[in-house]
């Protein structure tokens, strides 16, 4: 584990021990499977499986883990949920490719007495056995209402025009919720959506491709986007930049990654989530060796009829990025001020 993932982990503490009744060790030789829904964010890969395995390793050293990305594609996402059930996997953590999808992958696995944690992303259409995730509707909100509230502190008039709104994927529960918020940050504003757009598989390139149509469409009418992960904003930006807009209209994130980092420290981007993915999969690991334990874990709340443990993020922007992300370990200095950044990053009183 790097430095990084043993202090969110840390940080994820009092959290987790609202998980409470799950015993240190679980049946030993037990099999759990991680099963990620895409590779266009690197967050699963960096983050969220090895904080997972980390958490294992402490409550279950004996347990063997199985992990598989479905790289977006929904048959090769049934494919490994089959193999690992093959493979004998007690319990199963699943980020869903489709969350509609995923209902008869959950139906099947619990017609064997199998247990499935949904992670991140819901599964609205059947109970899973638990759903571990940050609350993503609170985050769309967050990211607007950050947005609304910077262009009324820079006096950008609401006349002047409206707002882009760059959505996740249509197949992802999560990014519904997360759409859902950014309507509710909006709303009110006096600011105008000028159109919204569902961004196939998460993929940057779709989103660049889609602004870039509505910069040839409406031109200086857009004040703002509000792109809903840092790949979505950091394709935004890419479109007004291969247009000559110049300055860029503020755009937001999500996720807190180097490249959305990066992009605020350049003045690029204006804000993301800071959501560290090793905390919560800390917890479905926690959950996972309760099931195995055969102990249900306590849950604070229920979404879609489902037992839920939500984690609250922070909203980072350019002001309190070195104190929240920089200060407290979660990007070094020397990672986010390379090349072009070292300037912002001197700006903003960060050492490489």
């Amino acid at each position: 584990m790097t430095r990084h993932s043993n202090q969110l982990l840390c940080a994820g503490a009092l959290s987790l021990s609202l998980l409470s009744g799950t015993t240190a060790f679980a049946a030993p030789s037990a099999t759990v499977a991680f099963l990620m829904p895409d590779q266009a964010s690197t967050r699963y890969e960096q983050h969220d499986f090895p904080g997972f395995k980390a958490e294992m390793g402490k409550l279950c050293p004996d347990c063997k883990v199985l992990y598989q990305n479905a790289n977006a594609d929904v048959s090769t996402q049934q494919q490994q949920f089959n193999s690992v059930i093959a493979q004998g996997a007690k319990v199963i953590v699943l980020d869903p490719v489709d969350s509609t999808a995923a209902a008869s992958l959950v139906h099947m696995a619990q017609s064997q007495g199998i247990k499935v944690i949904a992670y991140d992303r819901p599964v609205p259409s059947t109970p899973a056995d638990y759903y571990v995730s940050f609350d993503n509707e609170g985050i769309g909100k967050a990211i607007a209402e950050s947005l609304v509230q910077h262009l009324k502190e820079t006096n950008v008039p609401t006349s002047k025009g409206g707002v882009l709104e760059v959505n996740g994927s249509p197949t992802d529960a999560a990014a519904g919720l997360i759409k859902k918020g950014i309507h509710a940050g909006l709303q009110g504003s006096g600011y105008k959506t000028l159109a919204e757009y569902d961004t196939p598989d998460w993929a940057p390139p779709k989103a660049q491709q889609w602004v870039s149509g509505q910069i040839t469409r409406f031109g200086p009418q857009i004040v703002g986007v509000v792109a809903a992960n840092d790949g979505t904003g950091g394709g935004a930006i890419a479109a007004f930049k291969a247009a000559g807009v110049n300055p860029v209209p503020p755009v937001t994130g999500n996720d807190a990654t180097l490249a959305g980092l990066q992009l605020i420290i350049a003045g690029d981007q204006y804000n993301t989530i800071l959501k560290p993915s090793e905390i919560v999969a800390a917890a479905a690991a926690k959950v996972a060796v309760g099931f195995l334990n055969g102990q249900a874990p306590k849950a604070e709340t229920k979404l879609f009829n489902t037992p839920t443990q939500l984690f609250k993020p922070a909203v980072i922007t350019a002001k309190n990025l070195k104190a929240e992300v920089v200060d407290k370990g979660f990007a070094s200095g020397k990672d986010l001020c390379t090349g072009r950044y070292a300037d912002g990053c001197k700006k903003l009183g960060i050492a490489d």
